[in-house]
């Protein structure tokens, strides 16, 4: 088994869920005591945060790359980032090291041609939604990728980085993204792209008609396919 490399603390929940689906996954794979080899270099999310709002990514590139130099000298033989916002440095990160990096965007784009799905919405953090660092990375793989209106974005962040990055879960936010991805199914997305690792605490496809696409648990699924191949 290979060892997996983890940059985590985007958020603490976030890396949590990556930890927790990596074991479980690869108990449910092997068996027995069976656990995933990992190391994992957890930032501060409030310092990566503010400097995002600042547009100061030169130094989010510099934080992130140093974590990844950390994580291959732990021993890691590929490399995951635990965020789907902080993929707007993954080029800077995969140059820092000498390990491949396993990008989320190229993960999430194979899972939607798998379900030959030529639209697929992306829900996610406002700065996620709004810029192309991600949705260009889908869309190189052949697909038309949409977001939902921009008047919904402040709703779909608050949720986020109110509720869901501290661990709080609740149905009234649950209504509101089920009903949010209907609109979105109904305006002609083929699938939806949980595009942030804490919406899956929040939705998945039990609540929905629409294939939906979680980010974690399938970059979680693609890292095993490579530590176990």
């Amino acid at each position: 088994m290979q060892t997996i490399g983890l940059i985590g603390g985007m958020s603490w929940e976030s890396s949590a869920e990556y930890y927790r689906l990596l074991n479980q996954r690869v108990e449910s794979r092997l068996g027995g005591l069976s656990s995933a080899r990992t190391a994992m270099v957890s930032v501060d999310f409030a310092e990566v945060t503010a400097l995002q709002e600042e547009e100061r990514w030169d130094e989010v590139a510099e934080i992130l790359a140093a974590a990844g130099r950390s994580v291959e000298q732990a021993g890691a033989d590929f490399l995951m980032l635990c965020t789907t916002t902080f993929h707007r440095v993954a080029e800077q990160v995969a140059d820092a090291v000498q390990i491949p990096l396993l990008h989320l965007g190229d993960v999430v784009a194979e899972a939607a041609t798998e379900h030959r799905i030529d639209t697929v919405a992306l829900i996610g953090t406002t700065f996620a939604m709004s810029r192309r660092f991600f949705t260009d990375r889908i869309a190189s793989h052949g697909l038309k990728v949409v977001v939902p209106e921009e008047q919904e974005h402040p709703e779909i962040n608050r949720i986020i980085y109110d509720e869901l990055v501290h661990g709080h879960v609740t149905d009234a936010s649950r209504r509101t993204v089920v009903k949010l991805i209907e609109r979105l199914w109904e305006g002609g997305a083929g699938g939806v792209i949980l595009g942030c690792t804490e919406l899956e605490l929040l939705v998945g496809q039990s609540d929905v008609e629409v294939p939906v696409f979680p980010c974690t648990t399938l970059h979680v699924e693609a890292a095993l396919d490579r530590a176990l191949g």
